[in-house]
């Protein structure tokens, strides 16, 4: 073999994988056809989240009267939200490049697009390259419904929405999960009209109905237009406006049109076929436990191997596939516990089983739930909508899973998630001292609201 290991793909697995191998006196190269840092980077975690940090600047400053302060007035300066995402992007592909040039001379990098050619080859920037080990981690990318009169529209996905130089006049938003939700009330909140089109009966649809109700409630409050349980049927262009046409009849009218439907591998050119890569019909990468791939020696870790598209899990599959090839461990990607947050405002956070899962799959459980505004800080704060939730095992008292929706609800699910982790009983959290007044209190409450744990 020429080469220890190929890495296609410089996203949140690619780069610490090739790193870490390269840092073991292994003889690496790295292909990149796009921007180092992979989707989380560039159009991802790392700008979504930099434009909801000045989103909501500019909503506390509008609302900061029921706090008692009133802002003369507040005036978004577009350009600049826009130039500062921009920079927050180069500065964290920057550090993606000095810790790629930190693993030479054993790590090479190559840009281009890589394909496999043949058995644990690789053909990228005219060369052919064999290695004992080759990872796929090429990502994903937005899917282009089947929508008529969508290809004749201009329309935005997460990439392009980010790439506008004015605030829309009137952004329809086809598609109600995580991203549509994110990028919905930003938008609003730097001064659009906003309206999402959701076919399914609520907003992040894979939540309980008290969680999805909550940031429906926030949404509606915040005057953004909810079309819940409508299809977009058709997408029209009339000059500068465009209009979509819903399956309860109406027609929507806007400046701008944004698909958020979910997103597709970017497998289609990446010769699998040539190496005995099998995908499965969404075009994902079949994998075992181990992120084996149908070819000996041929691994795929991140978005492209189906499960959850999250930065961290990504993270998390290079942990454990660098563990696998060194020997380290049997512990494969199904044994883990992967916690979320949708970055609304309150956020979205859960981990573990919902209540709708645990009743489809038969488990038994004991639930309690409570308004987050009942938590003493939420008040002092102001920041009351939302809500708490947690399953136990009624036998052993383990958490079975919890949903927050509320403020910092992405920081407060980890304290579930290490009480999982660890396998603890939920009485942990009943016992612990929480300090006073703090968001974390909420977490206690809600578990002290079951029966079980009740003060007498």
């Amino acid at each position: 073999m020429e080469l220890d290991v190929i890495v296609i793909g410089s996203g949140q697995a690619g780069v610490p994988l090739a790193t870490r191998f390269a840092a073991r006196g292994k003889k690496v190269l790295l292909a990149e056809r796009g921007e180092l840092g992979g989707t989380c980077v560039n159009t991802g975690c790392t700008p979504t989240k930099t434009l909801v940090a000045s989103a909501r600047a500019a909503h506390v400053a509008r609302t900061a009267g029921r706090l008692g302060i009133h802002a003369e007035s507040v005036r978004v300066d577009f350009s600049a939200v826009i130039a500062r995402k921009e920079a927050m992007v180069r500065t964290w592909q920057a550090g993606v490049a000095r810790r790629i040039e930190a693993a030479a001379p054993n790590l090479r990098l190559v840009p281009g697009h890589a394909r496999l050619v043949a058995d644990r080859t690789v053909e990228v920037g005219g060369e052919r390259h064999r290695a004992a080990v080759v990872v796929l981690n090429v990502g994903t990318r937005p899917v282009e419904p089947a929508i008529p009169g969508l290809k004749e529209v201009p329309w935005l996905d997460n990439r392009r929405v980010m790439e506008l130089r004015e605030v829309p006049a009137h952004l329809l938003v086809i598609g109600g999960g995580y991203i549509g939700c994110e990028f919905a009330q930003a938008y609003r909140r730097f001064g659009a009209a906003v309206t999402v089109v959701e076919p399914g009966p609520h907003l992040l649809g894979h939540e309980d109905v008290e969680a999805s109700e909550a940031i429906e409630g926030v949404f509606r409050g915040e005057g953004i237009s909810l079309h819940l349980g409508a299809r977009a049927e058709q997408v029209d262009r009339t000059g500068e406006r465009v209009s979509v046409r819903i399956s309860t009849g109406e027609v929507l009218e806007g400046s701008h049109v944004l698909v958020a439907t979910g997103r597709r591998p970017n497998t289609d050119d990446l010769g699998c076929e040539s190496a005995g890569v099998r995908l499965d019909p969404h075009g994902f990468v079949v994998v075992d436990d181990h992120y084996r791939t149908s070819a000996p020696g041929v691994y795929a870790v991140g978005d492209c191997s189906g499960g959850p598209q999250f930065t961290h899990t990504a993270w998390d599959d290079h942990r454990i596939l660098f563990d696998i090839l060194a020997g380290k461990t049997a512990r494969g990607r199904k044994d883990r516990l992967i916690a979320y947050t949708a970055y609304t405002d309150p956020q979205v956070a859960g981990v573990g089983l919902t209540e709708r899962e645990a009743r489809g799959r038969g488990v038994p459980f004991e639930v309690a739930t409570m308004p987050f505004g009942q938590v003493a800080r939420a008040q002092e704060t102001d920041e009351k909508a939302g809500m708490l939730k947690v399953l136990i095992d009624p036998a052993t008292e383990r958490v079975l899973g919890a949903s927050i929706v509320g403020a910092e609800a992405g920081e407060l699910i980890h304290v579930f998630a290490a009480l999982m982790q660890a396998g603890a009983p939920a009485r942990a959290i009943v016992e612990m001292e929480a300090v006073h007044p703090s968001f974390a209190e909420g977490v206690q409450s809600v578990v002290m609201s079951l029966p079980r744990y009740a003060l007498s």
